[in-house]
């Protein structure tokens, strides 16, 4: 039986959990709890509890491909309207805060919701506490050098300045019992891609989870985003993409870089990209990866069917 533990958050979460659901008999998704807008963020206040929503998309990525499977999808991503108390909320926010009030545990209803769903796998938040993203960032005021403290994922996510580093609130949290076991019996452990200081990097900030990472012995493999993003990773190269991880996190190991092998590179470029990913001890993987829209254009956006295929080829 083969086993896919993918970490992450968001859209890009979502997109390799397409990609492991082919070619695995299990998939867990380890999830990025640190979201403070939106529905996500209202429950977080109001309830207390870990925000839902990239749980949320994790389980709707992973619900059974049936016609019942995606009749649940839809539901869990549908969101209310109007301007009404409901109003921006999504149907799965709503269910997995409900359950987890009638449950006493956000794991719990994640598994009984897993079931319902019929999902091969599990979908587990990287600790059982809400967290908070705090970053140093620099260009917020006229000397540029200046470095100013930005908090909360939305404030971060959507900054003019650039990112330098983040933290977690509080420092040092603890892991899930679920997502470290998961880490440790998978086959293949997967991370990003994924908005990179906001859903990828903060699991590096996690201390069990890069324990668990050091000490697996499942093929271990970072998926490298295809463009950088508006705000948070503007101008980065896919370099300093990879320089982000063994500075967040100096111990880190992994085995594997996957980047797309649709741009054109120089053979310098190349050379500096394998520099970049010897200070992870991993070997750079090129594969072509990426969706084709209409007239075969790049998407910018993963394929889930050829991340699948090289994914295959790390197991």
């Amino acid at each position: 039986m083969t086993s896919i533990t993918s970490l992450g958050g968001g859209h890009g979460l979502f997109a390799t959990l397409r990609a492991a659901r082919q070619i695995a008999d299990e998939v867990t998704a380890v999830v990025t709890v640190a979201d403070d807008g939106g529905s996500s963020g209202r429950l977080r206040r109001e309830l207390g509890q870990i925000p839902p929503g990239d749980l949320r998309m994790a389980l709707a990525a992973l619900s059974a491909d049936t016609e019942k499977g995606d009749l649940w999808e839809t539901t869990l991503q549908h969101r209310f309207g109007g301007s009404g108390a409901l109003a921006g909320h999504a149907i799965g926010n709503l269910i997995i805060a409900g359950l987890t009030s009638v449950m006493g545990s956000e794991v719990a209803a994640l598994d009984e919701l897993a079931r319902l769903l019929q999902i091969k796998g599990r979908v587990v938040p990287m600790s059982p506490i809400p967290l908070e993203i705090e970053a140093e960032v620099v260009g917020l005021e006229e000397d540029a050098r200046v470095v100013r403290q930005v908090r909360g994922q939305v404030a971060v996510a959507t900054t003019p300045g650039q990112v330098r580093r983040i933290r977690l609130i509080p420092e040092h949290p603890p892991a899930a019992p679920e997502a470290v076991e998961a880490i440790h019996n998978a086959d293949l452990v997967t991370l990003g891609p994924g908005s990179w200081f906001t859903s990828v990097l903060p699991h590096l900030q996690v201390p069990g989870l890069v324990g668990a990472l050091q000490e697996t012995s499942a093929t271990t493999a970072v998926v490298l985003n295809l463009v950088a993003e508006p705000g948070e990773t503007a101008g980065f190269s896919a370099e300093r993409h990879i320089h982000m991880l063994s500075q967040h996190a100096s111990e880190l190991k992994v085995d594997h870089i996957v980047i797309d092998n649709n741009t054109p590179l120089a053979p310098s470029e190349k050379n500096y990209l394998a520099r970049a990913a010897q200070t992870l001890r991993a070997e750079v993987t090129f594969a072509d990866v990426q969706e084709l829209g209409e007239h075969d254009c790049l998407t910018g956006r993963h394929s889930p069917e050829k991340l699948s295929q090289a994914l295959q080829t790390l197991l």
